[in-house]
């Protein structure tokens, strides 16, 4: 019973301790009331917007996502200076952008949302079209040589750890 009342009023305590901490932090003095405040948030936020949430996935690997993230803030980090190099060193004309069919193996809405966020964080890159299905996503490329290399990069370097994390 008690289980029940918490999880009415609190369905997401991760988020609703990250939306506190990330108030606090934004507010650049800490004081106890913008602390209540954020807690507050923290627990109207995910309670008002619960209704709206997707079931949780079934399996998530927190320590394997936290790896994910550091390999994505990484790839963000060479992807900026690769753009800025390709916009400084490559004329207009020569650019080869292109349109990549990626094939899903990801079942899980979760962990194909996060796949393709990851693409479209990544400078030089966006996520265009999910098919219907959900089988396949539709991605563009800045500037590529060789655009199955770029597919079989984002299966190995993305796909492969995010199914390892949601299943």
């Amino acid at each position: 019973m008690l289980g029940r009342a918490f999880r009415w009023l609190m369905p997401h305590p991760f988020l609703t301790l990250l939306l506190a901490v990330v108030w606090i932090v934004l507010q650049n003095e800490f004081s106890a009331g913008m602390a209540v405040f954020g807690v507050i948030l923290g627990i109207l936020i995910p309670w008002g917007t619960s209704a709206w949430w997707p079931d949780t996935p079934h399996r998530f690997r927190l320590f394997k996502m936290i790896r994910y993230s550091f390999l994505v803030m990484w790839d963000i980090m060479v992807a900026n200076v690769q753009v800025a190099w390709i916009v400084l060193t490559v004329p207009n004309p020569k650019l080869k952008p292109a349109w990549i069919v990626v094939p899903l193996d990801l079942l899980e809405p979760e962990a194909i949302t996060m796949l393709a966020g990851t693409i479209t964080l990544t400078p030089g890159t966006v996520s265009a079209d999910l098919s219907d299905e959900g089988h396949s996503l539709l991605v563009h490329v800045l500037h590529t040589e060789d655009p199955d290399a770029v597919r079989d990069d984002i299966k190995s370097r993305y796909e492969a750890r995010l199914k390892e994390i949601f299943s």
